[in-house]
């Protein structure tokens, strides 16, 4: 039987819509993903089965199929072990496949059945957000998310609760968006920024010689980041 769920993958800072498909069908045990996979994508397949059987749900002894559609898009990182978990049991119809139609989910899954949090979810969120579905993630990355206008957000601690929501059984609540924080004693330090050796380079020498430093971006969007650092440092 094939099953479909939504997840996305992550191009820079842009989120793009992925459809995970799932096919359970007779045939020796065997476990595949395609859909051009990076080593953590094909590694799902352990950690899936673990997680299935330890959370107490049946894995089936078939041949499973995992395609990451479109195929011609590299898929990185663990994000996709929630959305695989809740196809193979759609496939099962453990699951009603309705329901993974109306949602974007994603998450990594520990052996044990629970979900660690993952990269990207606020990236995740803004595309839920402009396709009009909700999400379900991680409970660590669901408050993150729901800080996005317009989006529903669903945060699950363990596989079993995603099943539970999915099925009806015990539908998980809304994660509502955190208080803001006055952010005004918080600041920017060189250990934020990533990459740009020779600019962090430069700006060491500067804060050590106690000299002035001018600094150019190709992007707008990075100018602020260095004199903010440089300012961070400084009240140290």
């Amino acid at each position: 039987m094939l099953a479909r769920a939504r997840s996305v993958a992550l191009i820079g800072v842009d989120a793009v819509a992925v459809e995970v498909e799932v096919d359970v069908s007779p045939g020796l045990p065997a476990f595949t993903v395609v859909g051009l996979p990076d080593q953590a994508v094909s590694e799902a397949r352990e950690r899936v089965r673990a997680a299935v059987r330890n959370a107490g749900l049946p894995f089936p002894a078939a041949r499973i199929t995992v395609n990451l559609a479109p195929a011609d898009l590299r898929k990185e990182g663990p994000l996709y072990d929630l959305p695989i978990a809740l196809g193979v049991l759609a496939a099962q119809d453990l699951l009603p496949a309705r329901a993974l139609d109306g949602l974007l989910a994603a998450g990594e899954l520990a052996l044990d059945g629970s979900l660690r949090p993952i990269a990207g979810a606020v990236n995740l969120a803004l595309l839920a957000a402009s396709l009009g579905l909700p999400a379900l993630l991680p409970a660590g990355n669901a408050p993150e998310a729901a800080l996005i206008d317009g989006l529903t957000v669903y945060g699950a601690r363990t596989l079993l609760e995603a099943v539970a929501h999915l099925s009806g059984r015990a539908e998980l609540p809304a994660t509502p968006a955190p208080e803001a924080e006055d952010d005004e004693g918080l600041h920017l330090d060189l250990a934020d920024l990533k990459g740009q050796a020779a600019a962090r380079r430069a700006l060491e020498v500067s804060l050590a010689g106690g000299t002035t430093c001018c600094s150019s971006a190709r992007r707008a969007a990075a100018r602020p980041c260095w004199p903010a650092a440089r300012r961070g440092c400084c009240r140290r």
